[in-house]
């Protein structure tokens, strides 16, 4: 495909280089401009919340959960991440 758009584009190397350049740039401007705000809201990266109790400990499990009375927080678990 990239043979294909140099072979396309008129003009010499450093025309080329040229031309080349101002479309990369196009395409992130549009990707920036456009295409990246309209599938944010579909992305599932924004709905991430962490609740604190007062004493800072993890008061709901995965997904916003209550976390069942006694369970281990993923803050007290030891460096292996699995409870002693």
């Amino acid at each position: 495909m990239y043979g294909w758009i140099w072979r396309t584009l008129p003009g010499n190397v450093w025309v080329k280089l040229v031309l080349s350049l101002v479309l990369v740039l196009a395409i992130v401007y549009s990707l920036f401009t456009w295409i990246f705000p309209w599938a944010e809201p579909l992305l599932p990266f924004s709905d991430v919340t962490v609740d604190q109790q007062q004493n800072g400990t993890n008061t709901t499990g995965p997904g916003g959960t209550p976390r069942p009375a006694g369970a281990t927080s993923p803050a007290s678990l030891p460096a292996g991440g699995l409870p002693g």
